[in-house]
């Protein structure tokens, strides 16, 4: 837990001395790891809990980027399938921001600014951090790094991503007025596209006077 976690709870935090990881087992390895994880932590109102048996994704952290041209407010969207979503009632392909894994020896940033490249053909100018955030904690250990990244949209479009990892993208390139009638209308369904657009609609104007 952070300083301000800690400040914000008025207690004393938990670190990792909290906790023990009593035995860790993988349970499948292939394209991300699957893992049983069995541990014990301190209580808060103390003592210890008995053993606790979890099934862990484990995989790479990961970063997201919205694209975002300040000169003529537009935003840029990739639209690709995702099996996490074969089953979903209105469709399996995701409208959602630019994202990719990081490997080892690899900074958030150049992985956001290749990405970019391979993903949309797109060229950023400047990265602005906005959070970095578990998505799914209690069952996974991926930290994912948002970014709004500038860039000039002209031109952009058409379908890319790397053969040899089957990717098939397509580019949206869409006035930011037009997103966020998508938004408002619950059609961008994952959390990297809320949080960046939420992000937008707040910081928006301030980056069009910058970039005027």
């Amino acid at each position: 837990m952070s300083e301000q976690q800690e400040h914000v709870a008025g207690q004393q935090a938990f670190a990792h001395d909290d906790v023990e990881l009593v035995e860790a087992r993988v349970l499948q390895d292939g394209f991300f790891r699957l893992e049983q994880r069995e541990f014990r932590h301190q209580r808060f109102n103390g003592g210890w809990s008995d053993v606790i048996h979890r099934e862990v994704h484990v995989r790479h952290d990961a970063v997201g980027v919205l694209p975002y041209d300040p000169v003529n407010d537009r935003v840029v969207f990739v639209e690709q399938i995702r099996a996490g979503m074969l089953e979903d009632a209105r469709t399996p392909w995701s409208l959602e921001p630019i994202a990719g894994l990081v490997d080892k020896d690899e900074q958030a940033h150049e992985v956001a600014r290749r990405e970019a490249v391979e993903e949309a053909g797109c060229e950023l100018t400047d990265l602005i951090e906005l959070y970095r955030y578990y998505p799914s904690p209690g069952a996974c250990t991926e930290e994912v790094t948002l970014f709004i990244g500038l860039c000039d949209s002209r031109g952009l479009g058409g379908v890319h991503g790397l053969a040899e990892e089957n990717e098939d993208i397509r580019v949206h390139v869409l006035d930011f007025q037009a997103a966020l009638t998508l938004l408002e209308q619950g059609r961008l369904g994952n959390a990297m596209a809320i949080m960046a657009m939420q992000w937008l609609l707040r910081e928006r104007a301030s980056l069009r006077v910058m970039h005027a």
